[in-house]
């Protein structure tokens, strides 16, 4: 992979500092899961830098907390709160419905890790329904919205948690073999990265650039909640590892705001970022940079198809 996007920010810098001059009024932002967590400060820069947000959140109440913070703290009144459960293609399908303005940035950032055994009531594993099919349910519902904005940017919050599974297409939802729970979110976070190679394929005409990253390992959010102590979990989620480092939340927003709004990326679309610079090809053994089946394309248009279809047999 040559010629690698780097920007002058790095594993330190937080969102604040990535958006630091970058002005953004009259554009219109959707950021998922922006109740807790990176989501939160995602918001808030994107807020201060004066574009209008809209959380879409599953807890409505805690938007609306959220959002009454973002206001006082930004000094932004444009903060919307608007229900979504990604795990339900009917709520998604209701707020792409509801939407009806040119839409300039969609951050997918909501997410869920290493549950347990659980299914929607259609079967879907609850990871890949949650974090890939709800989220390419939900931009390819805002498509025409994105083409309106003619300059429209979708980031998608990825891990590298990807680097633990490849997508296996005979079993998605893991109705033959033994679950696993971070083989599931592994493979739910590399489906991530398909879509983006995939729309920003399908999209470039349309002006719409789409990217993936890692956000990092970041400690206190949500999205830990079912992974426990460490345990079974992969050595990156172990807070006492030699080879990693944590980021707080504002340093975890820091990569997905420089997609949402930063100048220096600027036509750049399909690549996988962490750290606020492109990602390299991963090393075994090293928890960065982004494994090859992730981008390779006959998988990403591969997944585009089967998602397609899953997402048709919902709404019949």
């Amino acid at each position: 992979m040559s010629d690698l996007i780097t920007t002058p920010f790095g594993a330190t810098s937080t969102a604040a500092e990535v958006m630091a001059g970058v002005d953004l009024p009259g554009r219109r932002a959707i950021v998922t899961g922006a109740s807790s967590g990176i989501g939160v400060e995602t918001a808030r820069a994107l807020a201060a830098a004066g574009a209008r947000i809209t959380l879409a959140v599953r807890d409505v109440a805690a938007g609306q907390r959220v959002a009454e913070d973002l206001i006082a703290t930004t000094g932004n009144a444009q903060i919307l709160v608007a229900p979504l459960d990604l795990a339900d293609q009917r709520s998604v399908a209701a707020f792409g419905s509801a939407w009806s303005e040119p839409l300039h940035i969609l951050v997918n950032n909501a997410g869920i890790m290493a549950t347990p055994e659980l299914r929607t009531p259609r079967g879907w594993e609850l990871q890949f329904a949650t974090n890939h099919l709800g989220h390419f349910a939900l931009a390819v519902g805002l498509h025409p919205w994105l083409a309106a904005a003619g300059d429209a940017r979708v980031v998608v919050v990825s891990s590298v948690g990807h680097v633990n599974a490849n997508l296996d297409f005979d079993d998605l939802h893991f109705r033959r073999r033994e679950y696993d729970k971070w083989q599931a979110y592994g493979q739910s976070k590399t489906a991530n990265i398909l879509f983006a190679v995939e729309a920003a394929k399908r999209w470039e005409g349309d002006g719409i650039a789409v990217n993936a990253l890692n956000p990092g390992r970041i400690l206190g959010t949500n999205l830990t909640r079912y992974g426990g102590t460490v345990g079974s979990a992969p050595a990156s989620f172990d807070p006492n590892s030699a080879d990693v480092s944590w980021k707080n939340v504002e340093q975890g927003a820091a990569t997905s705001v420089l997609l949402a709004g930063s100048p220096l990326v600027n036509g750049v679309t399909g690549r996988y970022f962490e750290d606020c610079q492109e990602a390299g090809p991963h090393q075994p053994g090293v928890r960065r940079g982004v494994a090859g089946y992730a981008l390779d394309p006959e998988a990403a248009a591969r997944l585009w198809r089967v998602s397609t279809d899953l997402i048709a047999d919902a709404g019949r």
